[in-house]
């Protein structure tokens, strides 16, 4: 079995072979009856969730908030608040699922992660997506249906500006001529960078190109045919092994027997019911899940904490990581 590549501190943090770890979605709030979060309180709960032992979090990158798509994200731009965040956290990855590469200069983007990457002491997952909100296209001047093509470009080019005085052509965002560097650089050989879906790309290239895959929830056994079928690609592809991540709505019930029912995109249960599940997903290889509380009942900060009393420690070690920045 190959093992996961050693880039930056926030993946050796975050993603183990064979292991399964816990993350949160930002905003850590219930605004399920509107579609922008308060974002009261977010500091001191993204504290808490690290104080608890949440191996991550992670935010979103929405330029435009579009009312019929439902959701306007954490509000604040990803790198700004990143940086924020940085600096009152110490050891909790800083994940960002995902950037819409299409919609970025890729220049901007590699220089905004290595700076949050080395400020941060090397926490930064760069999750990567071709963007999937039609209305903000026109709104940049970009044809929504070039995003496949963009997203290849930019995906390069960010690849390409880790390097020292890259030389990258690029169809759409210019040209690197290695007469000129761009800085900082990441902590390690490059950003850990995950793609989203399918990102309009083929299956061999998600797999020859990223450093590891986010997918949607489905099904434990529809989910372990796909990971299998994309890590027989990597295996044939790369190196290491790759890391896969999903995301899963969860409103956690007081009653720690209550039976599943389904919510968008994950599901309303007690606790007993949501081990079996995480248990069930590490079997079939999953390596992190980032769960998203918009719609959880009760109050956020006694969620955080039972989820960190029943659940956390069955996947998570116990033992404090000694790290250094």
């Amino acid at each position: 079995m190959k093992t996961f590549e050693p880039l930056n501190r926030g993946y050796q943090h975050v993603f183990q072979p064979n292991q399964l770890s816990i993350g949160v979605v930002v905003p850590i709030e219930n605004y399920a009856m509107d579609p922008v979060p308060s974002m009261q309180n977010h500091l001191q709960r993204v504290q808490l969730v690290e104080e608890l032992g949440y191996k991550a979090i992670w935010i979103r990158d929405v330029p435009l908030h579009v009312p019929t798509f439902g959701d306007a994200g954490q509000t604040y731009d990803p790198f700004t608040y990143l940086g924020y965040l940085a600096a009152a956290t110490k050891t909790i990855g800083l994940g960002v699922a995902s950037i819409a590469l299409p919609l970025h200069h890729p220049m901007h983007v590699a220089k905004s992660a290595a700076t949050i990457d080395q400020l941060s002491g090397g926490r930064l997952l760069l999750g990567v997506a071709s963007g999937d909100r039609p209305q903000e296209y026109p709104a940049m001047g970009i044809g929504f249906q070039s995003r496949g093509e963009r997203f290849r470009d930019a995906f390069d080019y960010i690849r390409a500006a880790a390097d020292s005085y890259p030389v990258h052509n690029s169809t759409f965002f210019g040209e690197l001529t290695g007469q000129h560097d761009i800085l900082p650089k990441p902590t390690a050989s490059r950003i850990p960078m995950l793609i989203t879906g399918n990102s309009r790309q083929s299956m061999d290239w998600i797999a020859a190109k990223g450093d590891g895959w986010m997918f949607y929830p489905q099904h434990a056994q529809q989910q372990a045919y796909t990971i299998a079928r994309w890590r027989r690609m990597v295996q044939d592809s790369q190196e290491f092994d790759q890391p896969f991540m999903q995301p899963l709505y969860v409103d956690l019930h007081k009653n720690d027997d209550f039976r599943p029912q389904p919510i968008h995109l994950g599901f309303r249960a007690g606790a007993n019911y949501l081990l079996e599940y995480f248990q069930q997903l590490k079997d079939v290889g999953v390596n992190h899940v980032a769960i998203n509380l918009r719609f959880n009942g009760a109050a956020i900060e006694e969620t955080l904490e039972r989820l960190a009393e029943k659940i956390l420690p069955y996947f998570h070690t116990t033992q404090k990581e000694q790290t250094t920045i």
